[in-house]
């Protein structure tokens, strides 16, 4: 591993792919420190500060600590999730949607411009709804001075330029995944994550200096977060291997087939979509309520939905489940695995080709799921019980590190497929090389280039 990963400066093209990742993401961070015009920073740090591990810790914690700057950030990238999980949704649901996404590139393109769309009314309905939250914020307590001029004036900026920040995020992660390395959309969350770390673990040693916590909760701490890591990678890398065999076939006076292969299943097939489609959707009841802080709905709405809360527990982990298997149905159909296996003469032993087939992979898919997401659930909500057992003030574990953990394994699986590709691309360009006899002569790409006499 080291090795490869040692000749990532000799690959001009993944370099320059890595820089414009590690680039862009610096441009992100900038941008998470200009606060929006009109609101006091040191106010709002404090307000976000004595929240805890509440709701507004776990956004601030998905925006970078946003949050607690009012960055033009704030908003972070959920909008355009919510607008990518309405649009698979309603490919489910809406014939005309469906068929786009079955015609290819241009169909996709026209699905992304739509997500686009939504992610812009989104941006414009939760920064309209940030903009009412502060100026709660700035009545409830007057003695801050939060905000310099409320109003609708300040509504409108704060509204335009959430949602300004927001699609310049969303082009952001667009940019790192056409021209960058890895899931750009993925790698601003996990960047984001991964900068609050030091900031947790700075407030957790104060925490141990002033005798809030104990040592033996800080070596719990580290005991369990190694532990939970090595779950997590070990969930995130599992497989079923599902047994194939290739039936034999005479092409001319050879013979193919006959070999053994397997098919590959993930226990979570979905990876950190769920939880992060879960939280999305989480966010958006609270900031519907925001516009009713006077009203007992919304002030029940934001009572219940507090991370923490056995009922926003109950409804979070129900949510995670639900979009596990949403996701994978979606994105893994077992009947087209069967017809493409049956294509190329490929079968499961002891399973006949065709319908028989897609129903074993259908029920082998549905009970890897079903372990996936409840680990899923389970990791996710374990930071809430450490906060009432421990005292941990930070979302340790949880979504956070099963986003950090994912994506990295994502992103160094497709730095290791980029050199692999410069090897072959090697391998068959042609290079020369020295033959036994002492002459120079073409590659060829390896077979291409010999002489071979058909048996």
């Amino acid at each position: 591993m080291a090795t490869k990963f040692s000749d990532i400066t000799k690959v001009p093209e993944l370099r320059r792919r890595i820089l414009f990742t590690l680039g862009v993401l610096a441009l992100y961070r900038v941008g998470v420190f200009i606060t929006v015009p009109g609101v006091n920073r040191a106010a709002m740090s404090q307000i976000v500060g004595g929240a805890g591990g509440g709701f507004l810790g776990l956004v601030n914690l998905f925006t970078g600590g946003a949050i607690e700057l009012m960055s033009i950030f704030a908003l972070g990238i959920m909008p355009y999730i919510s607008a990518s999980i309405i649009l698979q949704l309603m490919t489910v649901v809406v014939p005309a949607i469906e068929r786009l996404k079955k015609e290819g590139q241009q169909g996709q393109k026209k699905i992304t411009q739509y997500t686009r769309y939504g992610t812009v009314l989104l941006g414009v309905i939760q920064g309209f709804g940030i903009s009412l939250y502060l100026e709660n914020l700035n009545d409830t307590n007057p003695e801050l001075g939060l905000l310099l001029e409320p109003g609708w004036g300040f509504r409108l900026l704060t509204c335009l330029t959430l949602t300004a920040g927001t699609v310049f995020v969303m082009w952001l992660g667009e940019q790192i995944t056409e021209r960058g390395i890895g899931n750009g959309i993925s790698l601003i969350i996990t960047g984001s994550i991964i900068a609050s770390f030091p900031t947790t673990i700075i407030q957790t040693y104060s925490q141990f200096e002033t005798g809030a916590i104990s040592t033996f909760t800080i070596i719990a701490i580290l005991v369990i977060a190694l532990v939970v890591t090595g779950f997590i990678t070990f969930m995130e890398t599992a497989q079923r291997r599902i047994p194939l065999q290739y039936a034999k076939r005479m092409v001319g006076r050879r013979i193919y087939g006959g070999q053994t292969h397997h098919l590959p299943l993930k226990v979570n097939m979905a990876g950190v979509i769920p939880p992060i489609f879960a939280v999305s959707i989480m966010m958006f009841p609270t900031t519907i309520a925001s516009y009713f802080q006077d009203h007992a709905i919304g002030q029940w709405i934001q009572t219940v939905l507090v991370p923490g809360d056995w009922r926003y527990n109950l409804l979070y982990s129900a949510m995670i489940i639900f979009f596990c298997f949403f996701y994978t149905a979606v994105q893994v159909n077992p009947v087209d695995i069967a017809d493409n296996l049956k294509k190329s003469g490929a079968f499961v032993p002891g399973i006949r080709p065709g319908k028989k087939t897609a129903e074993y992979i259908d029920d082998v898919l549905s009970r890897l799921t079903m372990a996936g997401s409840v680990y899923l659930a389970a990791v996710c909500v374990m930071p809430f019980f450490l906060q009432d057992q421990l005292g941990v003030n930070f979302h340790f574990g949880g979504i956070s590190l099963v986003i950090a953990v994912s994506v990295s394994l994502d992103t160094v699986t497709q730095i290791e497929n980029h050199l692999i590709t410069r090897h072959y691309d090697e391998f068959g360009s042609g290079r020369q090389r020295t033959t036994p006899n002492g002459q120079t002569g073409g590659g060829g790409g390896g077979i291409k280039g010999r002489d071979r006499t058909d048996t």
